[in-house]
């Protein structure tokens, strides 16, 4: 999924809201959100990465996790610039932009699939660039004349922007910021715009992210699609809501699953300042679930403030594996970068050296995010049982016999016996370990023969189980006990973090949560291979999520040849 708030400059405050608010993908003529059978819904946008870097990501994390998509920034040749908008503003159809050539690109799309993951590519077809000057492919343009492509006929005579969005025509065949609009009633420029999909398709692309979709009529978008050389392939189109405005996602549908912007405005209200409760009928009143694409942010929304971000703390990470968990809709993980200006480009040029390295946030690769993916693929097909809430901010759901989650956005840890229809069993929480060969490397729940298991959820937290993921562990004995002085307030609470999996690799998003029952002395055990020598610190997490270090160097200590190596700290302020 992606937005259009690619200004020229500083967009307006309605301009950027407009741009932000629509996106889908599906197929035609029965949309829908994933292909049939094949039981992986999930994208992650892997927002201005470079193809080479989204192509270790497929083969390490994507694949690996379940993610059935992967979703990659514009790939044509663009206007040059720093600015993350100037790839939306295409200049030719040839692969040359800042993500990488046609060469880079194939071998991408190629490794992916061998990691199991299709490859949905942004498509800018709706317009080409604001002015004039030589692209990133070293093609010379000027406003509606771009060789080999489009000339002054190719555009909508209406050249000015689009000032009304109550006014169907105006939204349609104005200039959205500026950017000169094709006229896609032509049938040459369907043709064209057709030949460049079908050239993608050729590369091995499953589907398209058609951007704004919204200024391009639905009949012209079902025309170019009847003339691509196949009219079932999947398509994502970005159809922005607006409440009274004639132009509706509705009418998208027939050419492609919509993503549903409501649904992440809705999680914004229930994860800060609304009530969780309120989450019992999300989805209802919005577009269909088989026509419905679901998401927390992406990178228009996270700028304008329309949605939550990843600034947001627990909020924002409670709200992912909400989305993961519910069964309304194709969920799609935003992956992008930290910026502090609106129209910061990519680090290094959208090179991934490393995740939480260089600014790259890596979302979809937090284990509370990604191991919701296993447990949605787990769930498949099974509707929302079993819920529970306290009437305010903490919720529980089960999926069937599959699966159960528990998220607590209240100031303070609960403990509850929760009813669900889970098997009698072992099982692990995958929201602080990973299901392991024979087992768990975090936290385990049993089950019992009623359905019923008691957990205290943390602040902030969230619990996870679904068959397929087993509690328990391997025999392993050696690991770590960790006990640590740490006095807090009301809705704090102590984790610890460090470079391994087991850790969290530093991602405070996946730091394992210590026991408060011998306050002040927070402890926890976890289990890792004898002789493994790791680095950790403690960390502090208030209720809305923020972190606080501990001070000093990071702490070592080496797991021994046999038991755990017992270690007993006091926090560093």
């Amino acid at each position: 999924m992606v937005t259009t708030a690619r200004a020229v400059g500083a967009l307006t405050a309605s301009a950027a809201l407009a741009l932000s608010l629509t996106a889908a993908f599906g197929a035609a003529p029965a949309a829908q959100a994933a292909p049939p059978g094949a039981g992986k819904d999930v994208t992650a946008t892997l927002f201005e990465w470079r193809f080479d870097s989204v192509a270790k990501a497929c083969t390490d994390t994507l694949g690996p996790k379940g993610y059935g998509f992967v979703e990659v920034s514009p790939l044509q040749e663009h206007i040059q610039g720093g600015q993350w908008w100037t790839s939306y503003q295409p200049v030719s159809y040839k692969i040359a932009g800042r993500l990488g050539d046609r060469t880079a690109f194939k071998r991408m799309i190629d490794t992916c699939h061998a990691a199991g993951v299709k490859v949905i590519a942004d498509s800018v077809i709706n317009h080409m660039s604001a002015g004039s000057g030589t692209g990133t492919g070293g093609t010379v343009y000027g406003k509606y004349s771009y060789p080999g492509s489009y000339q002054d006929g190719d555009f909508h005579s209406c050249r000015t922007a689009i000032s009304n969005y109550n006014d169907r025509s105006n939204v349609q065949n104005c200039e959205l910021v500026d950017l000169s609009d094709l006229d896609t009633g032509s049938g040459y420029v369907q043709q064209t715009v057709a030949r460049y999909l079908d050239d993608l398709a050729s590369l091995g692309v499953d589907g398209y992210r058609i951007d704004a979709a919204k200024h391009i009529a639905a009949t012209d978008l079902a025309a170019i699609k009847a003339k691509t050389a196949n009219p079932q392939a999947y398509w994502v189109q970005e159809v922005i809501y607006g409440a009274g405005e004639p132009i509706q996602p509705a009418e998208y549908t027939g050419t492609g699953d919509v993503d549903e912007f409501r649904s992440g405005t809705w999680l914004k209200s229930a994860f800060q300042g609304g009530r969780l409760a309120d989450l019992s009928g999300w989805g209802s009143g919005l577009l269909p679930t088989g026509k419905a694409r679901t998401f927390v942010d992406n990178w228009d929304t996270e700028r304008n403030g329309s949605t939550l971000t990843y600034k947001d703390g627990s909020p924002y990470t409670l709200a992912n594996v909400f989305m993961l968990a519910h069964p309304y809709g194709a969920p799609n993980v935003h992956s992008g970068y930290a910026f502090t200006g609106h129209d910061d480009g990519p680090p290094n040029g959208g090179t991934v050296n490393a995740c939480y390295q260089d600014g790259w946030n890596c979302t979809h690769a937090w284990r509370q995010v990604a191991n919701m993916v296993g447990f949605r693929n787990a769930v498949a097909g099974t509707a929302l049982t079993d819920w529970w809430s306290n009437g305010a901010n903490a919720i529980a759901f089960g999926r069937g016999s599959k699966g159960f989650v528990a998220i607590n956005r209240e100031s303070g840890p609960v403990t509850q016996t929760f009813r669900t229809s889970l098997p009698a069993g072992s099982y692990c929480d995958v929201q602080h370990g990973d299901p392991a060969s024979g087992g768990c490397t975090g936290p385990s729940y049993t089950v019992g023969a009623d359905g019923r298991f008691t957990a205290t959820v943390g602040a902030g937290d969230a619990v996870a189980l679904y068959v397929g993921a087993p509690g328990g562990g391997p025999a392993v004995t050696g690991g770590a006990s960790f006990a640590v002085n740490a006095t807090t307030v009301y809705g704090q609470n102590i984790y610890v973090v460090g470079n391994t999996a087991a850790l969290g690799n530093w991602n405070t998003a996946g730091a394992l949560p210590l026991s408060s029952a011998a306050y002040p002395v927070w402890k926890a055990d976890v289990t890792m291979p004898a002789g493994t020598a790791f680095e950790y610190k403690y960390i502090r997490k208030d209720a809305s999520g923020a972190v606080t270090w501990e001070s000093g160097a990071n702490r070592t200590a080496t797991v021994p040849a046999s038991g755990k190596v017992a270690l007993n700290d006091t926090w560093r302020p």
